[in-house]
């Protein structure tokens, strides 16, 4: 049986990369590992001797004596000594004299090996004790021990006896002076002197590598390069070892789009389409070609492509090997674009037709653009749209919003326990725009803006109407028309998994928004919020699809000026669920907790368990005519209840159930998440 070094050291049949990283023995600098390119320097390792010895410098390897462990024939040539039938053969003529006269080894002895390395040597010569041998042999034998690319020279000597033939191979094993590394950028020489410190000086020993081997691939793997190992490690003559590496040097960064069912081509065999573009998506991405693969970096560019809110699914799959892999993203886009066309009746404006359109991904580089136009006998409301975000791999770029609206509704804050002197509910209608522009400050999401807002008071003819049949004022300038415009300023701070649909993470923002006083009613105020929602994934029940308890906590005031529109007003689907909106209180402060536990029922739909309760904290009295006071809204409430959610081509649809704590209950119908 013959030893096969390169199943001992070779621990992947990858090739290995021909670009070289060197360094010297005693590095002065430290050297910066992430970004490195391969280089050709030598790590020699000085070994003393008990005896002085000369000191000779060590050549750079040369290719023809680069002998990799093999039992096998190796592509470099391997040099034999021509006197390998020594000339101390005197009393062996006749043995010389016919190369191929076959006669009895009748024994066999290796000198200058250890007992590691005479093993090898034993398995891997032919001739052997009893045997029958031959010149030829004992030439094919030295070039078998010098093929396993363990010994810097080796020869035989025999003598003749009247039984046959004794034998001595004399051997000189490669002693391990010197360490290169070919095809590393992430191990440096520090972390593998390390590991070969022992070796330095002493006689190759296979085994002694094979464990070397482990422990570098056990380092690779706890730094997270899953896809590195050594591949092999090659010694010359002159006891510098080459350590083969393949790191997961990636080739390529592509993107794969699949469909529905998950199938990545459709009916015709051609590749499924998608929206966004490659290029955007690779610009996102800290995984660049030409870097290392990294587990973390990996599953960060995962998060980010989720919270890019575009995909359904993102999954990561790998082409090529070792040496050189491409790296694929598997993605199932969301349905980004819609168009839908609605009508309604009610009994303030009759028949009404609605058109709306959204796309979250213009262009395919994930700008949105939303756009809703209602016409109907009364009045044209509309309300736009256009987001291009901050990107964060351009921090040059700013990101901005765009919004123009026109909108008129029952008011919340009046609603129609007091309605107006000719027996109309109080409409506020509001038409304004706003422009902001954001960045990126300290991880947080940064925004400022300015926003204008013309609020008048009407009734249902769209005359203008400031105060309610008990003569309570219900504009701050009491003309029915106010002129408000402010500076706002946001930040916000989102470590959620995936914004589409969220399974763990947090959600922190705070807001202001100081007014400045100009135009009708000269209102100075400035509104303070903050918003926290945490999201713990939770498993109460054995499910494939997650189970998530979300906790959503919110306070705002108002200093100064306050209009009665401006309040906070509490209760409905937004805020408690069971009260209709605004029917819990208006007030210049609040307070509001809400708490779910959400589950899978099927794999398109979704049950939540919900508790609501929310405060004015007895600020409704501190508000212009006091409309929660007079309208005898409790001030706080609570709320709780359950409610389904499904999967649609509109977004989630979302069906609440909720009681309150005055014993009435409510159905709530909405789009998204509550929080």
């Amino acid at each position: 049986m013959r030893v096969s070094s390169a199943a001992i050291l070779t621990l992947a049949t990858l090739a290995a990369s021909n670009v070289t990283q060197q360094a010297n023995a005693a590095p002065t600098q430290t050297t910066n590992q992430e970004d490195k390119t391969a280089t050709t320097d030598v790590v020699v390792v000085p070994y003393v001797e008990t005896e002085t010895a000369q000191v000779e410098t060590l050549a750079s390897p040369e290719t023809t004596y680069a002998i990799e462990f093999s039992s096998q024939p190796v592509s470099q040539p391997v040099v034999v000594p021509k006197n390998i039938n020594n000339n101390n053969n005197k009393n062996n003529n006749n043995f010389t004299t016919d190369a191929n006269l076959v006669v009895t080894a009748t024994n066999v002895q290796i000198i200058g090996a250890n007992p590691e390395l005479e093993q090898i040597i034993r398995k891997v010569i032919k001739t052997q004790t009893g045997g029958g041998t031959s010149q030829n042999q004992l030439q094919k034998d030295v070039a078998a021990i010098l093929e396993t690319g363990l010994f810097a020279s080796a020869n035989f000597n025999s003598t003749s006896t009247s039984a046959g033939l004794n034998v001595i191979y004399q051997v000189k094993p490669i002693v391990v002076q010197a360490l290169q590394l070919s095809g590393a950028k992430v191990l440096g020489y520090k972390v593998a002197l390390e590991n070969f410190q022992n070796q330095i000086g002493k006689d190759i020993s296979p085994a002694a590598l094979e464990k070397i081997v482990q422990q570098i691939n056990q380092w690779y793997a706890e730094n997270g390069y899953t896809l590195a190992r050594v591949l092999s490690i090659q010694p010359n003559r002159q006891g510098i070892l080459t350590v083969n590496v393949a790191e997961g040097l990636l080739g390529d960064v592509k993107f794969r789009f699949v469909n529905e069912e998950g199938q990545k081509v459709d009916n015709n065999g051609n590749p499924i389409k998608g929206r966004t573009k490659a290029d955007f998506l690779r610009q996102q991405l800290k995984l660049q070609p030409g870097k290392v693969f990294e587990d973390d970096l990996a599953r960060q560019d995962v998060q980010t492509l989720y919270k890019l809110g575009l995909f359904k699914t993102v999954n990561v799959a790998f082409e090529g090997d070792a040496t050189k892999v491409d790296l694929i993203y598997e993605l199932q886009e969301v349905g980004a674009r819609s168009v839908n066309l609605g009508g309604g009746y009610n009994a303030d404006d009759g028949l009404s037709v609605m058109l709306s359109y959204r796309d979250q991904n213009v262009g395919g580089v994930n700008d949105t653009l939303a756009a809703n136009v209602e016409v109907s006998r009364q009045d044209v409301l509309f309300n736009t749209n256009f987001t291009s975000p901050y990107r964060a791999n351009n921090p040059e770029r700013l990101g901005y919003n765009m919004k123009t609206f026109r909108r008129r509704q029952v008011s919340d804050t009046f609603d129609d326990t007091i309605k107006l002197a000719n027996g109309d509910k109080v409409r506020e209608g509001k038409i304004g725009g706003s422009v902001s522009v954001q960045q990126q400050l300290d991880g947080w999401d940064a925004a400022v803006g300015l926003n204008y807002t013309r609020v008048t008071i009407r009734d249902r003819q769209g005359n203008i109407t400031p105060r309610d049949a008990n003569n309570n004022q219900l504009s701050f300038s009491d003309t029915g028309i106010d002129d408000l415009t402010t500076v706002s300023f946001t930040a916000t701070k989102d470590e959620r998994d995936n914004p589409v649909k969220t399974t763990q993470g947090s959600l922190l923002s705070f807001s202001t928004e100081q007014s400045i006083p100009v135009g009708h009613g000269q209102i100075t105020m400035n509104r303070l919020r903050g918003n926290y929602s945490q999201y713990m994934p939770v498993n109460l029940f054995n499910s494939k699809q997650p189970q998530v308890f979300a906790l959503n906590l919110q306070a705002g005031t108002v200093v100064g000026d306050l209009p009665p529109y401006e309040t906070f007003n509490l209760g409905g689907s937004n805020s408690v669920r069971g009260y209709d909106a605004g029917k819990v209180g208006s007030g210049r402060s609040y307070v509001l907790a809400s708490a779910e536990y959400r589950f899978p029922i099927f794999p398109i739909a979704g049950g939540v368990l919900f508790a609501d309760f929310a405060s004015d904290l007895g600020s409704g009295d501190t508000v212009i005519g006091d409309p929660a006071g007079d309208r005898n809204k409790p001030g706080s409430g609570f709320g709780y209840g359950a409610g389904v959610r499904v999967d649609s081509p509109l977004g989630l649809i979302r069906a609440d159930y909720g009681i309150n704590d005055q014993g009435d209950s409510r159905v709530h119908i909405g789009i998204g998440q509550r929080f």
